[in-house]
């Protein structure tokens, strides 16, 4: 069985694409809404950042923590914002090869913005086989790609949640 390499998902906002896309290219913002991160930092200045900048994210599941770092791939105002993960470790991010790649994509609706939170499994190298093991045994058994789809719908909600009180 081949596995899912890539899922996604969509939320109406009621806010504009550009006020959006600002905190979403801020990834210091992101561990307000992700079920897993929990902080970022940047040698840019605050705010949105640009295609080839590179930040590193700390994350949590259980009791595992890791950092990545990351370099932002797409940085379009409005439109979209991605990045690749390139790097991962547990204190320091050390371990370097394609890991996963994640995009949020913006539609102007008027009075309020579709945005398309996308992740894709840049793990291609790795049998199949070998990755159904170790996705179980990091997501406590379900498929990356199953695990994923059900973080962004909660980061999703999230971001709704907090940016629609502002």
């Amino acid at each position: 069985m081949t596995r899912t390499m890539q899922v996604s998902d969509s939320m109406v906002i009621g806010v504009d694409a550009t006020a959006l896309w600002e905190q979403i290219a801020d990834p210091t913002q992101m561990a307000r809404w992700s079920p897993e991160n929990t902080g970022a930092s940047t040698q840019s200045s605050a705010g949105p950042l640009t295609a080839g900048d590179v930040f590193e994210g700390t994350n949590r599941r259980g009791p595992a923590t890791w950092v990545t770092e990351c370099v932002v791939t797409d940085s379009v105002p409005g439109k979209r914002f991605a990045f690749a993960v390139r790097r991962i470790g547990p204190r320091t991010p050390s371990l370097e090869g394609a890991n996963a790649s994640w995009a949020y994509d913006f539609e102007d609706l008027g009075e309020a913005t579709r945005v398309t939170e996308t992740w894709t499994d840049d793990r291609r190298g790795w049998p199949d086989p070998l990755a159904w093991v170790f996705d179980h045994i990091v997501t406590r058994g379900r498929s990356f790609a199953d695990f994923q789809r059900l973080n962004i719908r909660r980061t999703l909600t999230a971001l709704k949640d907090d940016v629609e009180k502002r």
